[in-house]
């Protein structure tokens, strides 16, 4: 994958940066798999749910924040995706070698 958005210019990671320190997300008790760039968002989200006993019609306009910044963490993610085939299919047709994912990552250790 590496390889991939390399070939096509794409940076991996997110444009966002990481708001929330490890150490507030733990003592919030957030899930680790909530532990994106929106997480600082999550923290009062929750906090809130608490206080006002999980009503549905509460707390809206920080369930709208949250929300709204997971779905442009995966908008982005599908525009990067969509560079990566962009430029894989571009490789097919040229008659180039091909970019594929790589079987095992560059982050293994070998050996």
């Amino acid at each position: 994958m590496e390889a991939a958005a390399a070939a096509a210019g794409v940076q991996l990671g997110s444009s966002k940066p990481q708001i929330a320190t490890q150490a507030e997300m733990a003592e919030a008790r957030v899930p680790i798999a909530y532990r994106d760039q929106c997480a600082h968002l999550l923290i009062p989200l929750n906090k809130c749910r608490v206080s006002e006993f999980y009503l549905p019609w509460k707390c809206e306009p920080e369930r709208h924040a949250y929300e709204k910044c997971e779905y442009e963490l995966v908008m982005e993610r599908m525009l990067k995706m969509q560079k990566i085939r962009e430029a894989q299919a571009a490789g097919k047709v040229k008659g180039g070698a091909t970019i594929g994912v790589p079987l095992i990552p560059s982050t293994a250790k070998l050996g």
